[in-house]
This record gives C-alpha cells, structure tokens and sequence, in this order.
C-alpha cells in the first residue's frame, strides 16, 4: 500500500493489519461448515457489537460462497481477492450496516467478476440482497464502451432511488480501492480521484455519512495534491509534538459541566487532513486550537442547550460561529450545535461540537445509521421528521431531483456533465412554499430552479415570483429560509425565453428548459425585438405556438410577397385590429407583424431590412377573435397591487401571458402585461377596467420593446 495515498500513519498501520489478517484468513480456506470462518469472525463481531441479534449464519452463508467464487483471484496487490469485499464489509460493519447490507457487501462484486448469477444470488439470499448486489455491478466496456462509467453511475443512481443502501455499498467499496490505490499506475490513481473528488463524495455528503467523506477526501487530497498533502501532514507532525491548548479547555469545560450536574463526554476531536488545509487557506496560519475541535455528547436533546448555556457563560463566546443545526437540521439528517469560545480573555479560540450521541452516529454514518431503512417498525431519527424535504429519509429529496432529471438526459455526456455539475454545489438551502411545505435546493439556486423543482415541466408557464411575500425576478437568488410564491400564467402552452438559461443553475431546469427551446426553435431564435405570439391555424404544430391558435378571421391572413408564410404578432408591440402594421421576414421564413408606429420597425428600416406588406383579415380591420396585446400599467406602490390588478384583468376575460414589475421609484410602479384577449375589441373596456384598481393612474399600449414572455421582472 502506497504511503503517498493514505492520511497517516496510524490510518495506514491500521489498514495494513486489517488486510494482513483477512489475507491470512482467506489463504487458509474456509475451516469448518460448523462454525464461522476465521477470515469473517471479525466482521461478525464488530456486527453483533451493535446488532446484538443479528443472523450470523447469513453472513457465514454469504462468505463461504463470496470465497468460493473469487478462489483464485487476486488483486493487483497480490492478495486474495476476497480481501476486497471482508475489508468493505467491515467498513460498513464499523458504521453500524444492518445484516442485509454486510450480506450484499460480501457479494457485491460476484456477479460482475465470477461465474455466480444474480439469479442464484436471489435464491439463496433473497430479493433484497439480489437488487443491492446488481445495483452496485458496473455495466460492461464491451457493450457500452465510453460510456460504462457514466452509465453505470445512472444506474446505480436509479437503484439507490429505490434502496439507499445501494450507495451505502458503492461508497465503503471505493474507500478501499481508495485506500490501496498506490499499486495503480499513476493516471489511473489520478483519473479514480477525479471520479471520488466529483461523484462519490459529495454522495457521501448528501447521505450524511461523514466517516466515509472525510476519509475520501483526504485520499483524494494525497493524489491530486501531493504537494500541499505533504505540507499538511508536517504541519500536522509539528503540532503532534506540542502541547495541545484544546486539551486544556477540554478539562475546563469538563469541569463546568460535572459542577452544573450535566452528564457529558468531551472529547477532543482531531481534523482531517483536507479540514487542516481549508482551516489554513482561510486564516492564512494555524493556532495550537485550529488543529482541532471539542466534541461535547449527552444523553438528550434539553442537554445540549444545556451545555450550550454553561459554555456561554464560562467562557467568552464568538456569536458569528454559532450555528443550530438541531432546531434546523442540514438536509442530510446532520444535528448539532455550532460555537467557539475563547479559554480566557486573549486565550485561544476553540471550536466547540455540541450533540447527543445518537446524533453523532447519524453525522458520522448518515444513511447507514438507520439500520434497515425499510423495514416496517424503523423508527426515523427527529432530523428526518423536520419538513418534507426529510420526511422519508430513504428517498431524500436531493435524490428525487437527480431522479427526475436524470431522465431527461438521454445522452451519457450530457448526463454525466450535469450530474458533477448537481453534485458540485457545496450545500443545500431549504426554501418553503407559500403554500405549505419546503423545497430542498442548492446553493445559488434561483428562482427558475424552484419553480422547475416545484412543477416540473408545468414552470414552462411561470411568469414571476414573491420572495418572502415581495415581488421578484425568476432570477434572483434565493437564501436559506426564503419563502417562495410562484405566480404562473393561465395560457398553458406558454414557455420559457432563452435567457431563462442564464439563471438556472441545476440540471432538472436546465435540461427541461433546453428541451422545449429545441422543440420551439422560432422561440429561440427570435430576434430581442419579437416575441412568439399566436399563429394561424395552417401554421404547422412544430412551429411551437406559446398559446392557442387564433380565430383566422382575426389573424393576418395576407402576405402578397410571401404567400403560405407563418405569422406572428411581434410581443414587443402587440398589434391588434385596427392597429396600422407592418410585417418583417424572421428566421424559419417566418413573418413578424409589428404596429406601424413601433420602434422596432424604423430600426429594422434603417437597417435594410425590407418590410413585407400585411394586413388585417375582414378588411376594415374590425377584426374579431383571440388577440395579444402588452399593456403599461402605473401606479403608486401600495400591498396587493399585482393581485388586485391580475383580478381586474381575469375578470375582463382575458389570460396573462407574462408579467414583469419593476423596482419600486419615488413610491410609483410600473407594471408590464402580455395579454390574450378574447376579443380584440375588449381591448378599451379591459383598459378602463384596469385604471379602476386604485393606485393606478395610467395604463397604455406598449411601444418598446418589453419583457414579452419572460418571467416577470
């Protein structure tokens, strides 16, 4: 084993001794069929260490035939095979992995690598253990050649939507591949890295299980930055030799504790690698008490603020480090108090973890602490009970989202581009719906995000949203804690712009607004001074129509140059019968209809552009049937104005198409509608009806170019 690829000694000579006794074990053969093989016997007791009644024979049953099918393999290392599958067996024996898991764990490379069948895996041990053990084989190069890795990904993520304990296996398996990878060649080591740093990793985040994800990353860490691995590992050495100040207010706090008569143990709780070097990189130097933190357990959850209370009033605290993680879990069922304080005034700062011990076997194996997630009397810990996004902590949501759009992305690059990018967001935001529950988001999620994690492809109608109950872009950000209303248009063949793009930040709103602007390339390609707007019936449906066909008598039906045409009503204008207008050739062959007195046409006149003649169909414009029309509200800035105004349109019978709201100025507002009417000679009636809304003093065609069917602004 390579010493440049594991953390540090005592992790290393731990190892080492480990794979030593199973290799021996293994050589030995099984011993006796009355009673456990020596190679497992230390898996089985660190198993019945915390599941006292566990089925032992099941295990034996499941080395004996693991044994019998690897005989004869050997890893690049030289030992037996069946060293692999004993070693990530105990990992997850020493997370506390219920029988059924260790059962699947010393399968689970069987069928991918012997002759042994998931068929005969699921006579002998059952479904269960049959669907973990396929979930976790690869698929193979020959069938799927380029595409295996991130195929095999896709399926393993499918499985672990139906079985968490899936990725439970796939994790400890590549903690000890990562563990002996020195025997690899070094582009191997480096490119098995990549893949751990970018997808397993941040799995092992999401599903809480801190032991496996600190570990890998300072594997990660040794390999593909071997340089600073070494500059951290002597800084760590110097501080070994040096007395620890977090060891003497460890005792203090101690101290404080037994006198106040709370139950406590206070641990010190030594940094990882890949801790040590963020610590540096953000300090810019390291403190004796950076090296590590104190970890405080008690029995219940009062206790902990208990504590928290003796802390605060002993020591000087630093109130900008305080975080409660047990009256807000993280989406991964993390529960714990955050704080520093200083040992005496001047002194050290020290970090301070306060937890009961049943939460910190959630933090340090998340997923796996559950035991059997699925058996019917699982009790489910208090932080997957704290809002829907934890509500069934088999099927968080993060999962159902990876779910969802992983569908979506037929092709493997495009899935396995996207899936880093999901994964690459460092933490997750819960925002809650106006209308009762929460959403759980990445970091930097905007608007456009929730709305699609929301309703899927129905957010194609979105139109705007209220953040914390004040009006708001699809592209603004949102906090922790926000609470979202989305406010969607009734026309529900609406879609999205194509600058919707530029502020959705996870792959399931991305994915589903790329497909429908493939679908509807007119709507894509328009130039900034057009928008898509009703087309005749003879218009062909791939066209993409954003809301339904018009009467044809309504329409523009006579285009003498270009005969057979598609027709749209330009949305930075809206015409409507009787306007005076003017058509424009676009891409596609389409023409774009626009009022005569709009801006855009001088523009596209002074440009070159030859106008195309159209008019009106009846003749003397009367015109009757669906129209589109944008209108210019404005008003003084009063609560409910959008929902007063959004009434007295309905009312009017017309639908909106899109809204936008600009900011607040000298307390008067400007409100921005795309309409579709009826009747284009509502129009006036609608109009007046919309300056009876108190507040608003004018409302007008628009005659700029405008936010047409973007979100609303």
């Amino acid at each position: 084993m390579s010493e440049a690829v594991n953390p540090g000694p005592p992790a290393r000579r731990r190892a080492r001794i480990d794979l030593r006794r199973l290799g021996r074990a293994a050589l030995l053969g099984p011993g006796p069929r009355d009673r456990l093989p020596d190679a497992i016997d230390h898996v089985a007791k660190v198993h019945r260490a915390r599941h006292p009644g566990a089925d032992l024979d099941q295990l034996r049953r499941a080395y004996l035939l693991a044994e019998s099918s690897h005989r004869g393999q050997t890893r690049k290392s030289g030992e037996p095979y069946i060293t692999h599958p004993l070693a990530v067996t105990l990992i997850l024996a020493e997370l506390g992995a219920e029988t059924t898991t260790l059962t699947a764990s010393l399968l689970h490379d069987t069928v991918e690598d012997t002759e042994l069948t998931l068929d005969r895996v699921g006579e002998e041990f059952g479904e269960e253990v049959r669907y973990l053990v396929d979930g976790v084989t690869k698929l193979e190069k020959v069938d799927y050649g380029a595409a295996a890795e991130p195929e095999t990904f896709r399926k393993m993520l499918v499985a672990t939507g139906n079985d968490v304990r899936v990725m439970s296996i796939k994790l400890a398996d590549r903690l000890h591949n990562m563990r002996t990878l020195g025997v690899m060649r070094p582009e191997k080591q480096a490119r098995i890295a990549r893949v751990t740093r970018d997808v397993l990793i941040p799995l092992a985040e999401r599903l809480g299980v801190q032991a496996l994800k600190t570990e890998l990353e300072d594997l990660v860490f040794a390999v593909l930055h071997p340089e600073e691995y070494a500059r951290t590992r002597d800084l760590l050495l110097e501080h070994a030799n040096r007395p620890d100040p977090l060891t003497r207010i460890a005792e203090e706090l101690g101290a404080v504790l037994r006198e106040a008569g709370i139950a406590a143990d206070v641990l010190v709780r030594p940094r990882h690698f890949v801790s040590v070097h963020r610590v540096r990189l953000k300090r810019g130097r390291l403190g004796g008490a950076d090296f590590g933190r104190i970890l405080v357990l008690v029995a219940e959850d009062a206790d902990c603020y208990g504590v928290l209370g003796e802390l605060h009033t002993c020591f000087t605290p630093v109130v900008s480090e305080f975080k409660d993680f047990i009256a807000a879990p993280k989406f991964n069922l993390y529960q714990s108090l955050h704080t520093a304080v200083a040992g005496r005034p001047g002194g050290d700062v020290a970090e301070v973890l306060i937890r009961t011990h049943q939460m910190h076997r959630v933090a340090e194996a998340g997923v796996i602490a559950l035991g059997n997630p699925y058996a019917p009397t699982t009790e489910v810990p208090e932080a997957a009970e704290a809002d829907g996004e934890r509500a069934d902590p088999t099927r968080p949501g993060w999962l159902s989202r990876l779910l969802a759009w992983q569908q979506s992305a037929p092709d493997p690059d495009t899935f396995w581009a996207s899936l880093r990018d999901d994964l690459a967001q460092d933490a997750e935001i819960t925002v809650f719906r106006a209308d009762g529950g929460a959403l759980g988001l990445p970091a930097g999620a905007s608007c456009v995000d929730a709305a699609y994690a929301w309703h899927g492809e129905a957010a194609h109608t979105c139109i705007g949203a209220r953040v914390n109950g004040r009006l708001a872009t699809l592209a603004t950000v949102l906090g922790d804690g926000d609470t979202l209303q989305l406010l969607m248009a009734q026309d529900p063949s609406a879609g999205p712009a194509p600058d919707w793009l530029e502020h959705a930040r996870t792959p399931a709103a991305r994915i589903a607004i790329s497909h429908w602007l493939t679908a509807h390339p007119d709507a894509a390609q328009m130039p900034p001074d057009t928008a898509p707007a009703a087309q005749p019936e003879s218009a062909p449906a791939e066209a993409g129509p954003r809301t339904a066909a018009p009467d044809p008598e309504a329409a523009v039906a006579a285009v003498p140059d270009l005969p057979g045409a598609a027709v749209r009503l330009a949305g930075c204008c809206t015409p409507v019968p009787p306007d005076p207008v003017t058509g424009f050739a676009v891409r596609g062959g389409t023409v774009t209809v626009h009022r005569a007195q709009c801006p855009a046409v001088a523009r596209m006149t002074v440009s070159g552009r030859p106008p195309v003649p159209v008019r009106w169909c009846g003749g003397d414009g009367a015109g009757r049937g669906d129209c589109r029309v944008t209108l210019l509200a404005e008003a003084f800035g009063r609560p409910h104005l959008l929902a007063d105004l959004t009434e007295a349109i309905a009312q009017e019978g017309a639908a909106i198409v899109a809204a936008a709201v600009e900011p607040p100025h000298e307390q008067r507002v400007r409100h921005t509608y795309t309409l579709q009417l009826p009747d284009a000679a509502g129009l006036s009636g609608l109009m007046r009806a919309m300056l009876r809304v108190p507040g608003v003093y004018d409302v007008s065609r628009a005659h700029a170019p405008t936010a047409g069917p973007r979100a609303a602004h």
